[in-house]
């Protein structure tokens, strides 16, 4: 029978699955969910109305819970297909109580696609969970480098690779002070220097090994803590 492999051990005890050497704090669980959970994502995102997706210049996106903003995110119902990834993070007791998950964001990213070096910001409670689909990527994480009026180039400090089925866990310093970012690249290259999770991956990776990209859908789980007391109604 096809499991989880944080089911079995890695779930009892997140400190086997943080990442060492870099600064606090992030936590890599390869295999996560399921090849059968993986597929019914995909699935259920491809089959997805057109509405609801947002077209960007190097990707699209779909928002799930509502839209965050300033004045406090209008809610709406996650469906019940990603509704169970909510309640499987939420068992891992790494949001405090109280800060169950209640957005979600599905990004799409085609071979070449990526996106620029951001922070998830003031909108969401400082952590951010991302489960990883169809494809790897290589996330590039950089230093934030501000002074009293000028904000600096930002400088790159590491990377993990993030496989399919995988979940990541970010919070604390590596949440506030740290941008990250993935290269529009059609494939990745391993490098031992680099990449700072190897050691958790459920394969072993070759240095100088290339891996190519296919179709990635990112589920990116997180808490907004200004909801509006009004809920969004879809339909009747």
């Amino acid at each position: 029978m096809e499991f989880s492999l944080c089911n079995e051990m890695k779930n009892n005890n997140l400190e086997n699955n943080i990442i060492r050497e870099i600064p606090s704090l992030a936590y890599y669980l390869p295999n996560f969910i399921t090849k059968a959970d993986e597929e019914e994502i995909i699935k259920c995102v491809n089959k997805t109305p057109q509405p609801k997706w947002t077209q960007l210049s190097n990707r699209r996106l779909q928002n799930w819970g509502g839209i965050p903003h300033l004045k406090g995110m209008l809610a709406e119902k996650i469906p019940s297909w990603l509704q169970k990834y909510i309640e499987k993070i939420s068992k891992l007791n790494v949001f405090e109580e109280m800060k169950e998950p209640n957005h979600i964001l599905i990004n799409e990213y085609l071979p070449g696609q990526g996106i620029m070096p951001h922070s998830d910001g003031p909108l969401f409670h400082p952590i951010v969970s991302t489960i990883s689909c169809g494809s790897h990527t290589v996330l590039d994480f950089y230093e934030r480098l501000e002074t009293e009026k000028v904000e600096k180039t930002p400088k790159y400090q590491f990377s993990f690779l993030l496989e399919p089925r995988s979940l990541l866990i970010l919070k604390e310093n590596l949440y506030h002070n740290y941008l990250h970012s993935i290269d529009e690249k059609n494939e990745d290259i391993i490098s031992e220097d680099r990449i700072k999770n190897l050691y958790l991956c459920s394969e072993n990776y070759l240095n100088q090994q290339i891996l190519l990209r296919s179709t990635r859908i990112s589920l990116t789980i997180r808490h907004v803590p200004k909801v509006s007391k009004m809920k969004l109604k879809i339909g009747k």
